[in-house]
This record gives C-alpha cells, sequence and structure tokens, in this order.
C-alpha cells in the first residue's frame, strides 16, 4: 500500500527534514505517525501525496512509484487517496452536502453516483440530518465529520489524516478517532498523523515515531511504557 525505500528529503535551505526512512504499510493497517513539531511527520505525508518529492530513494503508494510520477499522472494518484486536515478546508458557500458532492464532481463522477454516494458517506458519519446546513452552522466536531465524508466519498482504499483533532475538544477528538476506527474497520488503510499522546496510547494501534528527521521507533501494538510516555518523540 506505502513503501519508503531509503528515502531522504533535504530541502533547498539545507534543511533535511527525513534521513534514510525505509518503511512499508500494508493494505488495511491503521499507523499512527507522532513525532514533534519539526520531526519530519508532514514532510512524510507530503511525499505519500506527491506534493513533496525525495531528495534520495523511492516512494511508493498505491501501486505507483510515486517518487517518479509526472505531475499529470498525480490527480490520478490523488483519487485513491482521502485526505483530512486539521483546519477541515470547507468550502463556506456550499453546503453540507454539496461539500461532500464537490469531492466527487472534481473527478468527473456522473450525477446518479454523486446521489448515490453522498447520502452513503454522510450517514456513515452522522450526518446525515445536517445535509442542507452550511459550515458556519456546524461545530467544530461536526466540520470534521464533513471533511471525513469528503475525503471517504470516493472509496479510497487510503485514508491520510494530518493532525484531524488538532483544533477539537477531548471528547470530540475521540468521537473522530473512533469514527477512523470504523472506517479502518471497514477495510481503509488509514494513516493519522498526531501529537495526541493520549489518543495513541488509548487506541492501541501501530506507531510509528520520527524524531528530527530519523525513524525513531515503529511499534506494532502501541503499548508504552512511562519512559516512552514522558519522552520528547510525543511533544
Amino acid at each position: 500500500m506505502v513503501e519508503f525505500r531509503n528515502v531522504t528529503k533535504r530541502y533547498s535551505n539545507g534543511t533535511v527534514a527525513l534521513k534514510n526512512i525505509n518503511l512499508k504499510i500494508d493494505k488495511g493497517e491503521f499507523v499512527f505517525v507522532i513525532g514533534p513539531s519539526g520531526s519530519g511527520k508532514s514532510t512524510l505525508l507530503k511525499l505519500i501525496m506527491k506534493e513533496e518529492t525525495p531528495t534520495e530513494g523511492d516512494v511508493f503508494v498505491n501501486g505507483y512509484e510515486v517518487s517518479a510520477m509526472d505531475m499529470y499522472d498525480v490527480p490520478y494518484l490523488r483519487r485513491s487517496l482521502g485526505i483530512v486536515f486539521q483546519d477541515f478546508r470547507l468550502l463556506p458557500n456550499k453546503t453540507v452536502y454539496e461539500n461532500v458532492a464537490f469531492a466527487m464532481q472534481i473527478t468527473e463522477a456522473l450525477p446518479k453516483e454523486i446521489r448515490r454516494q453522498v447520502p452513503m458517506a454522510l450517514a456513515l458519519v452522522g450526518l446525515s440530518k445536517k445535509a442542507n446546513a452550511y459550515p458556519a452552522q456546524l461545530s467544530g466536531g461536526e466540520q470534521q465529520r464533513v471533511a471525513l465524508a469528503r475525503a471517504l466519498v470516493n472509496n479510497p482504499p487510503l485514508l491520510i489524516a494530518d493532525e484531524p483533532t488538532g483544533n477539537l475538544d477531548p471528547e470530540t477528538s475521540m468521537e473522530i478517532m473512533r469514527l477512523l476506527c470504523e472506517i479502518n474497520h471497514r477495510g481503509t488503510t488509514v494513516i493519522v498523523a498526531t501529537h495526541e499522546k493520549s489518543i495513541v496510547d488509548m487506541l492501541k494501534k501501530r506507531v510509528v515515531a520520527l524524531d528530527k528527521g530519523v525513524l525513531a521507533r515503529d511499534q506494532q501494538k502501541g503499548i508504552y511504557t512511562n519512559e516512552d510516555k514522558n519522552s520528547q518523540i510525543y511533544s
């Protein structure tokens, strides 16, 4: 599903964001990516999405050799990805239904498919009754649910969430994480970058920890010692 082979990313200002990363995420996995600010989490996600290109090494996603992909082919890659951001990125002048439908319209989906898929996506995230509401009429948690529905409406095999609970209170954060777990149980591979160590510890999923661009730990069960919990990897 996702594989990094000896990947290094060096920016033009000399910053080395990732150093010789080797990582493989299989279909159907749920993986947390953790680490302090500047550890390389966002760069790792950008390499998966082809927002950045590695300086050295190879990146493979959903059968695509992303590191060698022409920009012309990038839209085909991104159609196989669902992407959720911390700041929701909803269109304020469109309703909940229209925001989710827009994700299908840009892939030139047929109107009948949009009419079928959008209600299913909204039902999955518990927003069927909010279909005609606008983003400003929703709570933060509801807005994030819309973002999730939008990411899922095209049935992508891989969902990437970059700090999806960063702007939410603890209770709402857990609701979003339970939704992500449900999505994963339905067969979607899920990668979540987060600072929320309480959520990581509670859910006990695979954890990939980055520290100063290096893969510091790849732990399968998410079970930590007290020393781990207090380490800067969680900061």
